[in-house]
């Protein structure tokens, strides 16, 4: 009898992967790591293609997550400032890995697609 289990156990990562890895997290992230403290306007600006909801929907579901700090300041008018907690901030070697790892191997990757995709199997 084949025993059933939840995909967390059968990859204790497949949380993490659900939260860091989503569409537009990684690129918002990366830019407030390597920005630091910046307002809504800057951060859409320097992701460029993120539309102002998508951008509003991550920031609030990574200040949930605890991964971004957002700063609210009464002033007129009112100012409000995104970073990186400590908490994403510890994602910083994780994000330095994958870009050691994207730098040596995308090009193979980029290789073997066109290799099969010239094979005239099915795209998946």
């Amino acid at each position: 009898m084949r025993e059933e289990t939840t995909p967390e156990l059968a990859c204790p990562i497949a949380p993490v992967v659900d939260i860091v890895f989503s569409r537009w997290t990684t690129p918002i992230l990366w830019t407030l790591h390597g920005h630091g403290r910046m307002r809504f306007s800057e951060l859409e600006r320097r992701i460029g293609t993120i539309t102002a909801k998508v951008l509003t929907q991550r920031l609030r579901q990574l200040e949930r997550d605890g991964l971004v700090v957002r700063t609210y300041t009464p002033e007129i008018p009112p100012r409000v400032e995104y970073e990186i907690s400590e908490v994403g901030r510890s994602l910083g070697p994780l994000f330095a890995s994958l870009s050691e790892w994207a730098t040596e191997h995308l090009s193979t990757v980029d290789a073997a697609r066109a290799s099969y995709d010239a094979s005239g199997r099915p795209r998946p």
